[in-house]
């Protein structure tokens, strides 16, 4: 049996895993580890939830120097927020053993915190494309230093046009840096990054060339449009955590609409939400405390979530990969799940070149709950304050509160009429006296002063 201590890890970093229950390491952490190790270039595929963070982390952790203020010397490159998020909460702790900090920078957040922590000297950057092109345009950092860079989810990158941005940070870095590329498939976009900026890279194959479709149970369910909510709910109802695929935006939040009035417990995430509610969102269905998200594309790549149980296409995919990849989400670490298809009439011919694109064949039949594979959901208890509610706030310790009766009463202060402790209604009455008495008496000016003293020596 191999252990992290076999393929060169450090001690500490050995104990931190330990912490967290990860005592053995994955098929991917085994093979890629070792040669990354001794500073080789890595092109490695493998499927998203196969342990790819600590196959390439615990390598760029080991050898990544401290840095100096703006200047990193480690690079993770990453398609979306979330998954730049995931990465630095994995590696954050295992960082902190060894002296080093992790900073992520994407867009949808100020810019403010990111540059102060740039200045401070952050060690490793865990980026998306976008965000830090902005950051170098503002000469906010410098990426000379970089001697690792690392390309997660390079396929996404590539769908998402992230290619040419790509290629102008890589070309930013240090000629003779290591470059670690991680993807889900080795598509031409990511061949062409292998051949530009890897040299005699180590090549890792983890699992299938592509996502299996054996393990799920496809169903295509010609429907209406006025159903389709209804529809959703009952599935979930009968599968449990679930994911629900809309084309758009708009069509995320009319969705959900939809589903708070049948009562459905779900939570959204698209591209038009500032990162602090994606993050809220994803905590509340990864946490168990929703039972449906209800998401953009931008949930079908990067995010790992497990137990999802059922994925329902509520509008079709683009095409046969993107098909693979939302009906991904399920399935997953030898397990089965279940893809329902809603389809409308003038969607029949786009869903038979899908089928044909992803290589199954099925046919277009009326909904049929009885086929649907049964699990049960326990919904987690909700928080003291839900996400979408504001925490009451604390009575403020300032001057006016001071001065208002309930802080007087919560000091021993009695109204007059009550006439309950007149010891401190005493006080409180000859105080407020000598104020008004104060406030009324004139001061003596300096002429008055000189004829009452005049007056005095007469006498």
């Amino acid at each position: 049996m191999v252990r992290f201590s076999d393929l060169g890890i450090e001690p500490g970093l050995i104990e931190v895993l330990a912490q967290q229950g990860i005592e053995e390491p994955f098929e991917v952490q085994t093979e890629a580890i070792p040669d990354a190790m001794l500073g080789k270039d890595i092109c490695c595929r493998a499927p998203t939830g196969s342990g790819k963070t600590l196959a390439f982390g615990l390598p760029l952790i080991s050898n990544t120097p401290e840095a100096e203020s703006k200047r990193p010397t480690s690079l993770i490159l990453t398609p979306t927020r979330e998954l730049a998020e995931q990465i630095r909460q994995v590696l954050q702790p295992l960082a902190r053993t060894v002296g080093l900090d992790v900073l992520s920078v994407y867009g949808g957040t100020p810019y403010k915190g990111q540059l102060r922590k740039l200045n401070q000297g952050s060690d490793i950057l865990v980026a998306c494309p976008g965000r830090l092109i902005d950051l170098l345009d503002r000469k906010a950092l410098r990426l000379d230093d970089v001697g690792i860079v690392v390309l997660d989810e390079a396929d996404r990158m590539a769908d998402m046009g992230f290619m040419e941005p790509v290629c102008s940070i890589m070309d930013k870095c240090r000629p003779e840096r290591q470059t670690i590329l991680f993807s889900a498939t080795l598509d031409d976009d990511v061949k062409k990054i292998v051949e530009n900026y890897q040299t005699d890279p180590v090549e890792i194959g983890i699992g299938p060339k592509e996502i299996s479709m054996d393990s799920m149970s496809h169903f295509f369910w010609n429907v209406k449009s006025n159903r389709k909510a209804k529809l959703c709910a009952k599935v979930t109802d009968k599968c449990g955590r679930s994911i629900i695929f809309c084309r758009t935006r708009a069509g995320v939040n009319r969705l959900g609409d939809q589903m708070k009035e049948i009562g459905s417990s779900f939570t959204t995430l698209h591209g038009g939400m500032n990162q602090k509610q994606r993050d809220k969102a994803m905590k509340k269905f990864s946490s168990g405390r929703s039972r449906i998200l209800i998401a953009t594309d931008v949930a079908s790549r990067g995010i790992d979530v497990t137990d999802v149980s059922c994925v329902i296409h509520f509008d079709p995919p683009d095409d046969g990969k993107v098909y693979k990849h939302r009906s991904g989400r399920t399935a997953r670490a030898g397990s089965t799940g279940t893809v329902v298809c809603l389809v409308l009439k003038s969607q029949i011919r786009k869903y038979k070149r899908i089928q044909h694109e992803v290589g199954i064949k099925c046919r277009f039949i009326e909904p049929n709950f009885d086929r649907l594979e049964g699990r049960e959901f326990i919904e987690a208890p909700p928080l003291k304050y839900d996400d979408n509610e504001k925490k009451p706030r604390g009575r403020r310790n300032s001057r006016n509160n001071k001065r208002s009766r309930r802080y007087r009463k919560s000091n021993g202060y009695k109204s007059q009429k009550s006439g309950e402790n007149e010891n401190q209604n005493h006080k409180r009455k000859g105080k407020y006296n000598y104020r008004n008495k104060k406030k009324g008496k004139k001061k003596a000016s300096y002429k008055d002063k000189r004829n009452n003293k005049a007056k005095f020596n007469r006498s």
